[in-house]
């Protein structure tokens, strides 16, 4: 990537008008400049969105979806209709970005051209000290398939004292806030849009990193995220997304040899996940497991014919970005709590 890239900035929305006063500004004021586009995407809002943002924020360019199609489907309708971008810039609308954060990561790219995607240092808007859960400092995944990250072990969020500072090679980048090129987009496909919404820039990252790219987190950019602006991280609806989307994860980007014994695995420990919930009185989140797996069963043939295509595109299947030891196993019985705290080194970037 030679020449200056054109870049869209899209924001994916669904009533959200609340947060535009509070995070477009940010965005507009350290992001909008000659080469780069903002749109914000929105997925048949109710709440007067378009009408607000036509009025109050004019050089912002809309695209109206015509429905609420999630986070998958909505942005692959949107980034079809933006043709010129050599780079898409995916963020959540109430992320609240920094002066400079933009420039280090598209640089990245210009640095190494085996380099499909990185994200920023993800922070909390309300505690700008401390790691936010969707991201933080780059995501992985155990051999299991359950994601985590630097500086976020399933809901503890730790402290940014500098200590992962270091660019570094992850399996995944948030949706949050993730940087792209956008031909390598096209070419995967986009997000799956059966997923709906959690999990997506996840199974997009694994399978680019199965067609042998890479994906970077770049310290120096680093921006402040709301979340659960959308769906709270406690609500059933998310359970069960994020249940039945790992499950279909695996099922399209783990080796052959890998697929089926993991997968009995997880059935295990997805029943002794919706026993826990019904012994703590979480009987609706147990209800959210159970559908999940039938979920899986029903779209099984569906998501086994997506894994024979993509399998014909793997060049590489293992990664050390990948943790070999069980996530969930240091977490709860080694009461490992720190991303530290594991016996595991991924490469820094470039590496």
């Amino acid at each position: 990537m030679t020449k200056t890239p054109r870049i869209a900035l899209v924001i994916l929305n669904w009533n959200g008008r609340n947060l535009f006063s509070e995070f477009l500004p940010s965005v507009l004021r350290y992001t909008e400049s000659d080469g780069v586009d903002i749109y914000v995407a929105d997925n048949g809002s109710t709440d007067g969105s378009v009408e607000y943002l036509a009025e109050h924020f004019p050089t912002v360019k809309i695209i109206q979806n015509g429905g609420n199609y999630g986070f998958s489907k909505g942005y692959n309708l949107a980034l079809e209709k933006i043709t010129d971008a050599d780079i898409f810039v995916l963020i959540n609308s109430d992320v609240e970005v920094t002066e400079n954060w933009l420039e280090p990561c598209v640089m990245r790219f210009v640095e190494n051209p085996r380099l499909a995607a990185v994200q920023p240092k993800i922070l909390s808007y309300h505690h700008k000290e401390q790691f936010e859960y969707a991201g933080a400092a780059g995501g992985y995944i155990d051999y299991l398939g359950y994601p985590f990250c630097r500086g976020r072990i399933l809901n503890e969020t730790e402290t940014d004292n500098g200590q992962y500072d270091q660019p570094a090679s992850i399996l995944w980048a948030t949706g949050a806030c993730l940087v792209i090129k956008a031909k390598v987009f096209r070419e995967a496909g986009g997000f799956d849009d059966d997923f709906f919404a959690h999990m997506e820039e996840i199974d997009l990252c694994w399978r680019l990193r199965n067609q042998g790219w890479e994906i970077g987190f770049v310290p120096e950019s680093r921006v402040y995220h709301l979340g659960g602006a959308t769906l709270s991280y406690q609500s059933p609806r998310k359970v069960f997304l994020n249940f039945r989307n790992n499950l279909w994860m695996l099922i399209k980007n783990l080796p052959a040899n890998r697929l089926f014994p993991i997968l009995f695995i997880r059935m295990v420990l997805d029943g002794v996940a919706a026993i826990r919930f019904v012994v703590s009185g979480e009987y609706q989140a147990f209800g959210a497991v159970f559908k999940a797996h039938v979920e899986l069963y029903r779209n099984l043939g569906k998501f086994l014919k997506k894994r024979k295509t993509l399998l014909a595109k793997v060049t590489k299947n293992r990664h050390p970005e990948i943790y070999r030891g069980s996530m969930v196993f240091n977490f709860y019985l080694k009461k490992r709590k720190k991303f530290s705290e594991f016996n595991f080194h991924p490469p820094m970037m470039n590496q």
